[in-house]
């Protein structure tokens, strides 16, 4: 979304209650690069998160970047940081009913957001983005959370989201940047200015973003870019009803998701 909607007025969500023993989060300086082999692989792998279809072009399948979701190359507090990621996996995950690794969450996001491929785990793209990780998690102890970790949430509207209503405010107040059929804003070089909500070159039906809570909180807490909560909660439920129903591509891994049970009601 890239214009304000000043929309009916209703509850505003709070940032989630950190963790006890959270540590403060900051992004280190670039001063703090390392030099030779290894800063060279931090800087590839910045370059893979906010442009991977110049750098990993056979492994996207969409107009995304990692940026588009995991906000200013992923340090915003809030706006899913990869700050501190480095030291809490692996962990467990109810979607697959596994233990994953970092490298398994990377490639989730290109699998499902960027509905792509997994990079392989010996590549030297993969080992870049991971220390890319290991770079902005500079400071963080081993197992600590940092406070900002994550996405907000915005906790469901009395009122069932309308996706009527969500295209009509959709047409008047987003289209401008996000296209008027959610196609996106086309920049250079295959990638986009605004990323498309919808359509073959949108994220599939397995990743977070296609469900409804998710798309929602995003929209209510970081959208339009620089003025995130200018939307009412209802305005951004009725947005993200509409858009998350419309076509994508289809993610054929995602029968196997909560193979143990606990799949969320907006699921696919």
């Amino acid at each position: 979304m890239c214009a304000v909607v000043f929309g009916v007025a209703s509850a505003q969500p709070s940032a989630p209650a950190a963790p006890p023993g959270a540590t403060k989060m900051h992004a280190p300086t670039e001063s703090t690069l390392p030099s030779g082999p290894l800063g060279e692989a931090v800087r590839l792998g910045r370059n893979i998160f906010n442009d991977p279809q110049a750098y990993v072009k056979p492994y996207v399948g969409n107009g995304l970047t990692c940026s588009s979701c995991h906000i200013n190359g992923g340090t915003q507090a809030w706006g899913g940081p990869l700050i501190g990621v480095w030291g809490v996996f692996p962990a467990y995950s109810t979607r697959s009913a596994t233990v994953e690794t970092l490298e398994n969450r990377l490639n989730d996001c290109f699998e499902r957001s960027m509905n792509g491929k997994p990079l392989p785990f010996d590549s030297g793209e993969m080992k870049a983005l991971l220390a890319y990780s290991w770079w902005l998690s500079t400071g963080v102890p081993t197992g600590k959370s940092v406070v900002g970790r994550g996405f907000e949430r915005a906790a469901p509207p009395s009122t069932s989201p309308d996706p009527t209503r969500g295209k009509t405010l959709f047409a008047a107040k987003c289209a401008a940047c996000h296209g008027a059929n959610g196609q996106g804003t086309p920049g250079a070089n295959g990638t986009y200015v605004f990323p498309p909500l919808w359509g073959p070159d949108s994220f599939n039906t397995g990743a977070g973003m296609a469900r409804l809570v998710t798309a929602a909180s995003f929209v209510q807490t970081k959208m339009p870019l620089g003025a995130g909560r200018s939307l009412s909660v209802r305005d951004a439920y009725d947005l993200a009803a509409y858009f998350t129903r419309e076509p994508r591509p289809e993610f054929a891994g995602g029968k196997g998701d909560w193979p143990k049970g606990g799949k969320p009601a907006d699921a696919r």
